[in-house]
């Protein structure tokens, strides 16, 4: 592999590392009342984003072919039924919990990675789609994942 895919693979994973970090010192910084709270009147609120987060980075390890979810649970609360929609949630320590296991496992598969396997395709997409559009390996997956924390980590900022 080139420096060049080094270079990209160092920043794509020094952004999200930037992200986890941001996510993190918010979600540190509020209270489970606080989480309880809308973003805004009649917006999600806090709880939902810490589940709906946890939920989608759950489903990274599958998608990023290092293992099966370990939260499968948290699909139908988080990621198929809006907020409010779902009577009873985990408890907001449950999914602090949940939060940090999964970063801390996708942490652990990123470290592992050569620089040559960030550019393999990823589980959603077939060998012949892959040969048409080889940036859709694991590398993009982690670079739109980021986006989307970057989105929902603005919309926290809002119960401060």
């Amino acid at each position: 592999m080139t420096n060049q895919n080094q270079l990209a693979v160092k920043s794509v994973l020094d952004t999200w590392n930037g992200r986890i970090k941001q996510a993190n010192e918010i979600f540190n910084g509020l209270t489970d009342e606080q989480l309880q709270k809308e973003i805004a009147p009649g917006r999600n609120r806090g709880i939902y984003l810490l589940g709906h987060l946890t939920a989608v980075h759950d489903r990274m390890l599958p998608l990023l072919d290092f293992e099966a979810q370990v939260y499968p649970q948290l699909d139908e609360p988080f990621l198929t039924k809006p907020d409010k929609a779902v009577a009873e949630l985990p408890s907001v320590k449950e999914l602090r919990t949940a939060w940090e296991n999964v970063n801390s496992k996708l942490t652990e598969h990123f470290n592992k990675m050569q620089v040559d396997e960030w550019f393999q395709k990823h589980s959603a997409v077939t060998a012949e789609d892959f040969a048409k559009e080889p940036h859709r390996n694991r590398l993009n997956v982690v670079v739109g994942r980021a986006g989307h924390l970057a989105y929902h980590v603005g919309q926290l900022v809002l119960l401060k």
